[in-house]
């Protein structure tokens, strides 16, 4: 493993982390422990409720509440679906 102080690792952060995404065993000292830094795998179907620590109930209240905000606000005509065109979108 290779063992980084901070100041070491701050100044090619970039360069550490791209190694370890290719498999390296790097590690960051912090006091008295050394943190490694390993790839993590991301599952868009449970972020949020890892990230933000909200059960599945709260998460689907949300989703209801904001695809019914969206539904009025398109309704209204102040929200468009973009088509690519930002000239076009902006003109309209």
């Amino acid at each position: 493993m290779t063992t980084l102080s901070p100041t070491t690792a701050r100044a090619n952060l970039t360069r550490w982390l791209k190694r370890a995404a290719d498999g390296e065993d790097i590690g960051i000292l912090c006091g008295g422990a050394v943190i490694a830094l390993r790839p993590v795998k991301i599952y868009s179907e449970d972020y949020a409720q890892r990230e933000y620590g909200v059960t599945n109930a709260e998460l689907g209240a949300f989703v209801k509440r904001t695809d019914a905000e969206i539904k009025r606000e398109r309704k209204t005509g102040r929200l468009r679906r973009y088509t690519g065109n930002l000239d076009a979108t902006l003109h309209d």
